[in-house]
């Protein structure tokens, strides 16, 4: 039986904001070290014995950002699954079990979020391999965390007969997110584990089981792979099929209505880094317990955690703080408040608002563009594009554009004439011109636009061609 690593890379982390937006989500982000949580958990593989490349599953519109961190640290992926709408974890795995038994009749197949934190890799490995072991006699695996608190934020496991052949245990039952008192119950007795969402399947049972307990999701999966497009390194899954698939998390679609559940107990030094305060806790500390990054200076301050993203952030005399600044919006909150992020969020969505989805710096498969400056019929944005890379040949209704290049070398197409600009050039895009810019040269291409029109949105744009197929 080979194994077969699948990411589920479908959050959002909204009790991560203001650095985790629906556009550049936790999962994508360097939260606890130098590179990404996705690029964390896919490096963390390495030596894993038996495992093949990782199949990833994730929202469309991340679907450019993860195949450039994947390029970044040289993992090619067994494949790039773009879900049309969000349906949670337990048609995710359905999609991903179908295509692996496609390839191998005897595929397992282990389910990991993107977005956890693993610090004993050894042990984790360990877990795996006992794992392993559980499903080669006819078991679904899931991962219990041992607990070091009587968390009320985590679904608990609790652990039936030990099983003879492997260190692993029937699953007794299944618990939600318990009261204070419950937890603490669940703590002393031993036998209650915290529920980590990591699942170590035969695709084949998997999808057997869960053809019984939940056909919905089975019918519906089936159909989305069937009607999906293969178009550059992703497969897109059929829109309507999808769409119209029971959306329902791995553990109420299967586990709690199979009899072949079993659970391996591990301590890998695991957190799912669902909110600031989980980052504090397992963030380098200094001697006054605060968690620091970028440009911050403290005097007085203590258990907090100071993030600063742009510019630099001072605090005096405070302490249980959470302050995160980022260049359009800065979190200030009591650590033990850290749940009611989402608050946040919600208010912005019911607003109309912006900052839940994007930050100042929008991420394209090209490059990316930075707001600078908005005014009445104005803006001001910098735009970076890769070497080798194109914006699509496309016009504007609305709005004429100026671009003036800082560095490296701009090809310019308006009205089919094309025409190269240097460093220090600058061109004029009238409304309703059909145009392009391109970057031929090998060193990144940095330029100011300056747009003017009666309408500067993002949908104010007629693609003609576009070689990442967007819409």
């Amino acid at each position: 039986m080979s194994l077969h690593p699948v990411i589920l890379s479908g959050g959002s982390g909204t009790r991560l904001w203001p650095l985790s937006r629906a556009a550049l989500p936790k999962q994508l982000l360097p939260l606890a070290g130098e590179r990404t949580m996705l690029q964390e958990t896919v490096l963390r593989l390495a030596g894993l014995a038996d495992a093949g490349a990782p199949l990833i599953v994730c929202n469309n519109d991340h679907r450019f950002l993860i195949a450039e961190q994947m390029r970044d640290i040289n993992v090619s992926p067994l494949g790039i699954f773009l879900e049309p709408v969000g349906r949670n974890t337990a048609p995710a795995a359905a999609v991903a079990a179908m295509h692996l038994l496609k390839q191998d009749p005897d595929a397992v197949m282990l389910l990991l979020p993107a977005d956890h934190l693993i610090r004993d890799v050894a042990a984790f490995h360990t877990a795996i391999g006992e794992g392993m072991r559980a499903v080669k006699s006819g078991h679904l695996v899931t991962f219990g965390i041992v607990p070091d608190a009587p968390e009320t934020g985590y679904g608990y496991i609790q652990r039936g007969a030990a099983m003879s052949d492997c260190g692993a245990h029937l699953v007794a039952r299944f618990v939600e997110k318990p009261n204070l008192e419950n937890a603490e119950r669940f703590l002393a007795s031993g036998d209650y584990f915290w529920n980590s969402g990591m699942f170590l399947f035969s695709c084949k049972q998997f999808l057997e089981e869960l053809g019984e307990s939940s056909p919905g999701i089975l019918a519906a999966c089936e159909q989305a792979l069937d009607g999906g497009q293969h178009d550059l390194d992703f497969c897109r899954l059929d829109k309507v099929a999808f769409a119209a698939c029971p959306s329902d998390s791995i553990d109420y679609a299967l586990m709690e209505h199979t009899h072949h559940a079993a659970v391996v107990a591990t301590d890998i030094g695991w957190n799912d880094i669902g909110s600031w305060s989980a980052l504090w806790h397992v963030g380098d500390k200094d001697d006054n317990g605060n968690v620091v990054r970028g440009d911050v200076f403290l005097e007085g301050v203590s258990d907090s955690l100071v993030r600063a993203e742009s510019r630099m952030v001072a605090a005096i005399g405070v302490s249980n703080l959470l302050i995160v600044e980022t260049p359009d919006a800065v979190l200030v909150a009591d650590k033990s408040r850290a749940q009611d992020v989402k608050k946040i969020v919600d208010y912005l969505k019911g607003n109309g608002r912006s900052e839940h989805e994007f930050h100042t710096r929008v991420f394209r498969p090209w490059g990316w563009y930075e707001g600078i400056d908005l005014g009445d019929r104005f803006q001001v944005k910098r735009i970076m594009v890769k070497p080798g890379e194109k914006l699509s040949l496309q016009m504007h209704h609305h709005r004429a554009e100026h671009w003036i290049v800082v560095s490296g070398t701009a090809r310019v197409t308006r009205d089919g004439v094309e025409e190269l600009l240097c460093e220090n050039e600058s061109t004029y895009i009238p409304l309703g011109t059909t145009h392009r810019l391109e970057n031929p040269g090998r060193i990144p291409l940095h330029l100011i636009e300056v747009q003017s029109g009666s309408y500067l949105g993002e949908d104010d744009i007629v693609r003609f061609e576009d070689i990442y197929q967007r819409g």
